[in-house]
């Protein structure tokens, strides 16, 4: 059988040999991956980077590639939202499993381990500012999974099915989803976060809860969210992109998963702005953790 042949169209590579979005080569990406949303964490990251390799940048996505403790990172940033991940995470894996000059798969396949460090919001009261929340499982209120093919098979349908039947989940909205992390992940994590199910919301404002001037079509989802009990786990905390790292990873056969500084206390309609230390602490320990894979 001939190898799938990909079309121009399907896989923009740029004159220069680098991908489309990223503008990376594939050399230029380590198989250790940070990603952040902000621009400006990547130079904070690449800062504490002994030696660096190559940078690039296009849009929002900027990239270092870099040698923290003598392990090759490369620390990418995504800008904010699910669509942002899509475009990563399949620009990502072309780089690791798709030869550009012949546009085939690649015969044998590259495992990439990718860790995304942002910030969030928590959703139950003992989850305190500062705290790093580690997505064991994220959950997608957005529908991009839904577009790829083997979305059930990556999926914890279980949990989905009681948390659609606890929330009462209107027919208007995309039927969420949960994923779960890598446990090896996990397994080096554990002990310095709190265990999470964390939400990727695709919006910061209504599709979280928040009420500026235009009322959330259901008022009491977040308490309903914040009440929901799964095996004695319950969710922990808003963001904008984990799930859709999750899913595309467990499909690509990448090792991922998402860690979150706490940065505003929903329960306690608090926030504090004056987060980067507690960021700067998740990045140092995320890097010792990874140093060590």
């Amino acid at each position: 059988m001939q190898p799938r042949i990909i079309p121009p169209s399907e896989l923009i590579i740029n004159d220069d040999g680098t991908v489309f979005h990223l503008h990376l080569l594939p050399k230029q990406l380590a198989d250790t991956i940070i990603l952040v949303g902000d621009p400006a964490r990547v130079e904070q990251i690449a800062s504490l980077f002994e030696q660096e390799e190559c940078r690039a940048a296009n849009r929002e996505f900027k990239s270092v590639t870099g040698y923290y403790k003598g392990k090759r990172m490369t620390v990418l940033s995504t800008g904010i939202g699910i669509g942002n991940i899509d475009i990563c995470m399949t620009e990502l894996d072309a780089l690791a499993n798709i030869d550009f000059a012949t546009r085939t798969e690649k015969t044998e396949k590259r495992q990439l381990t990718i860790v995304r460090l942002g910030t969030s919001g928590a959703l139950q009261p003992d989850i305190k500012v500062g705290d790093v929340v580690y997505a064991r499982t994220s959950v997608g209120f957005d529908s991009l999974l839904g577009y790829y093919a083997g979305r059930n098979e990556v999926c914890d349908l279980e949990i989905e099915k009681a948390f659609i039947e606890h929330t009462s989940w209107s027919s208007l909205l995309p039927k969420p989803y949960f994923v779960n992390s890598d446990d090896k992940l996990w397994e080096l994590f554990k002990d310095s976060v709190t265990e999470g199910i964390t939400i990727a919301a695709p919006g910061f404002y209504a599709p979280q809860g928040r009420w500026v001037r235009l009322q959330p079509a259901d008022p009491e989802l977040n308490e309903k969210i914040e009440s929901f009990r799964f095996e004695g786990r319950r969710i922990t905390n808003f963001e904008m992109e984990g799930s859709a790292l999750a899913g595309l990873a467990r499909l690509m056969g990448h090792r991922a998963t998402t860690m979150c500084t706490i940065i505003a206390q929903r329960i306690a309609k608090d926030a504090c702005t004056d987060y980067k230390p507690f960021v700067e602490k998740m990045i140092r320990m995320a890097l010792d953790k990874l140093a060590t894979l």
